[in-house]
């Protein structure tokens, strides 16, 4: 088994030193030239993620969807712990609640103008995610899955998740929205809604494993 590994590796040696290099024969400018031009939108990495590996970010999606179903699977025969543990302290609620604000600020301008500017789905999720950790720990648990359950947020993340796939399949098969004009905030077919549809699913899926976290373990 180790000679396999061991010609595999030198295979791939010998191709690396002997088979051309793609960026000698086209520029990184002229890459990400192409890239902007096929998908009409100036951030070359939104283009590349949501258009050109289109398959990868969709089990990117899923994966993510089946870790969150397993911290509720692993955490479901636990008991609830009976304290939580949380800021008391006035000035670390401010701070908690004023990085919260500017999260949740990023997070918005993240998934509405991610494929105009650096940044995307997954940055404004995680951005999402933050904010809802931070008004996590110096909040009630109970307030907060109050409006977790109140805005049926596990409902509208599973829905995001499905609207996802079934918009990319669509795409990978060839439908796409009208391009619109170049570097408008509705441009780039439905790069904007995947955009979208991935950052509200990474910000509720981080809400639920909060949520879980907290019920169970007593902190984040």
């Amino acid at each position: 088994m180790k000679w396999i590994y061991l010609l595999a590796g030198l295979a791939f040696y010998l191709k690396m030193l002997w088979l051309p290099d793609p960026d000698s024969l086209m520029g990184g400018g002229q890459i990400v030239s192409a890239i902007v031009s096929d998908t009409a939108i100036p951030n070359a990495v939104s283009g590349i993620i949501f258009r050109n590996r289109l398959y990868d970010t969709i089990f990117e999606v899923v994966v993510f969807t089946l870790s969150i179903m397993g911290v509720r699977y692993l955490l479901a025969d636990e008991k609830p712990s009976a304290t939580v543990r949380q800021f008391e302290d006035e000035p670390s609620i401010v701070l908690a609640r004023l990085g919260a604000t500017i999260a949740a600020l990023v997070c918005i301008e993240l998934m509405l103008r991610g494929h105009l500017s650096p940044g995307g789905g997954f940055a404004a999720g995680v951005a999402g995610g933050t904010a809802i950790g931070l008004v996590a720990i110096v909040s009630p648990a109970d307030w907060m899955e109050g409006i977790y359950k109140r805005w049926q947020a596990s409902k509208l993340e599973k829905l995001s998740v499905l609207v996802f796939i079934v918009l990319a399949v669509a795409t990978l098969g060839g439908w796409a929205l009208p391009s619109g004009q170049f570097g408008a905030l509705l441009s780039g077919g439905s790069i904007p809604l995947l955009n979208a549809l991935v950052a509200l699913k990474v910000a509720l899926g981080s809400w639920a494993a909060i949520l879980l976290f907290i019920r169970y373990r007593g902190l984040l």
